[in-house]
C-alpha cells in the first residue's frame, strides 16, 4: 500500500507540473518551471528516491499503468479547450509509440535502425493513399500503415543480416535519404508538394468536429488524445509482454552475442527479422495516426533529421525501458516548443541536454533493469 501511495503521489505531482508548463506563455515561467525539474531531476538522480519510485512501479507495475493512463486522460480533460497543448500531448503520445517500436529493434534485439522517421513516413502516406483512393475503414488504414511499413523494411533484411555495427547503421542512413528522394520524384504521391487527407472517421465519429459530450466541450484534439492513448496502451502491453517472453530472452541473446546464441541453437536471422519487422509495424501504425492528425504530410516530414530525434528518445530515455523513452519523448517533444522565444538556439539547448546525459549518465535517465527470470513469493 505504501508503495501505491508512492506512485499516485508522484503522478500527481507530475501532471500537476505538465499542466502548469503546459500551460504556461510567459517565458519566464517556463524557464523557472524547468530550473524547478531539473533540479528535482538532479536530485532524484543524487539519491535513492528514484530508486524506490522505479521500485514502487516495477512492484505494482499494472497499477502503474493504469495510473498513467489515467494522469494522461485527466490532463487532456483539464486542457480540452487549449488546442495547441492538446497536440503537443497527442504528438508526444505518438513519439512514444513510434519510439516502442524502435526500442524493440535497438534495445531488445540490437539491431540497428536509423531510418525510423522513413517507416513512420511509410504509414502516414500508406494512410494518405488508402484514405483518398478507397472507403476502407480507417481503423483498417491505420493498421494497414502499419502492415506496409514492415513490408517496407523487407528491403533491409538481407543488408541488414550480411553486416553489423555501424555498417548496418549506414545502411539504414542511406535508406533513409533514398525515401526522402524517393517522395520528391514520385508525383503519384504528390512529389514535394505532399499530400492532403481528409478528415478520420471511426464509426459516427468525425474527428475535426468539436467534442460535445453533454455539458463537456472541448477542442477536437481530444479525439485524437483517446486514439493515441488506446495504440500506446496496447503497444506497451505487446512490448512489455514480448520482453518478458522467451521471445524476449531469445532477443537479449541475440542481442548480447550473436555467436553465442548461435551456438546455442538460436536462429539469429529469424529473431532480427522478427524484431525489425514487429518494430517497423508499431512506427507505420503511429506514422498513419499522425498523418490523419496533421492532415497533411509532404516528404520535408520524414527526414533524417527527423530519425535522429526518435533515436535520442530512446538513447535519453535508456535503450530498452519503455518507462524510460516515455518520459525522453515528452522532454524532447514539449521542450523545445515551449522555448520558441529563443528561436533556433532552443536546439543548441536541447543538444547540449543531450551531451550531458550521455556524459553522466550513460546508460539513459531511466535505465532498463534487471530481468527477473524468478518472480518473487509474496
Amino acid at each position: 500500500m505504501r508503495s501505491r501511495g508512492a506512485a499516485v503521489a508522484a503522478t500527481a505531482v507530475v501532471t500537476a507540473f505538465a499542466w502548469a508548463l503546459l500551460r504556461a506563455e510567459s517565458q519566464g515561467a517556463i524557464a523557472a518551471l524547468l530550473l524547478l525539474a531539473g533540479a528535482a531531476g538532479f536530485i532524484l538522480l543524487k539519491t535513492r528516491w528514484l530508486h524506490a519510485l522505479v521500485g514502487a512501479a516495477l512492484a505494482n507495475e499494472r497499477f502503474a499503468q493504469g495510473l498513467a493512463i489515467a494522469a494522461v486522460a485527466l490532463l487532456a480533460l483539464v486542457l480540452r479547450d487549449d488546442d495547441f497543448a492538446l497536440l503537443l500531448v497527442t504528438r508526444v503520445l505518438i513519439v512514444i509509440v513510434a519510439c516502442l517500436g524502435l526500442n524493440v529493434q535497438f534495445g531488445y534485439a540490437g539491431v540497428v535502425n536509423f531510418a525510423g522517421a522513413s517507416f513512420f513516413g511509410v504509414g502516414g502516406y500508406t494512410a494518405a493513399v488508402l484514405a483518398r483512393s478507397t472507403g476502407l475503414p480507417h481503423v483498417l488504414v491505420l493498421l494497414a500503415g502499419g502492415v506496409t511499413a514492415a513490408m517496407a523494411g523487407t528491403v533491409l533484411l538481407l543488408p541488414i543480416l550480411r553486416t553489423r555495427g555501424h555498417y548496418a547503421a549506414l545502411i539504414t542512413i542511406a535508406f533513409a535519404l533514398l525515401f526522402r528522394t524517393f517522395l520528391e520524384v514520385n508525383d503519384a504521391l504528390g512529389g514535394p508538394q505532399g499530400l492532403k487527407l481528409g478528415e478520420m472517421r471511426i464509426g459516427p465519429i468525425r474527428f475535426n468536429e468539436p467534442v460535445e459530450i453533454g455539458p463537456l466541450e472541448g477542442s477536437f484534439y481530444l479525439k485524437f488524445v483517446a486514439v493515441a492513448l488506446v495504440l500506446l496502451a496496447l503497444a506497451f502491453v505487446l512490448v512489455l509482454r514480448l520482453e518478458r517472453s522467451w521471445i524476449g530472452l531469445a532477443l537479449d541473446a541475440v542481442r548480447i552475442d550473436e555467436i553465442a546464441a548461435a551456438s546455442f541453437g538460436l536462429d539469429v536471422a529469424r529473431w532480427k527479422i522478427a524484431a525489425f519487422t514487429i518494430g517497423n509495424f508499431v512506427i507505420g501504425v503511429a506514422g498513419a495516426l499522425s498523418a490523419f492528425m496533421i492532415g497533411f504530410i509532404a516528404p520535408n516530414n520524414y527526414t533524417f533529421a527527423e530519425s535522429l530525434v526518435l533515436v535520442s528518445v530512446l538513447l535519453l530515455g535508456g535503450i530498452g525501458n519503455p518507462w524510460g523513452l516515455s518520459l525522453a519523448a515528452a522532454i524532447v517533444i514539449v521542450v523545445p516548443e515551449k522555448l520558441q522565444v529563443i528561436q533556433e538556439y532552443r536546439f543548441l539547448m536541447f543538444a547540449t541536454l543531450v551531451v550531458l546525459v550521455l556524459l553522466f549518465r550513460p546508460a539513459g535517465l531511466l535505465p532498463r533493469p534487471l530481468r527477473r527470470l524468478i518472480e518473487s513469493s509474496p
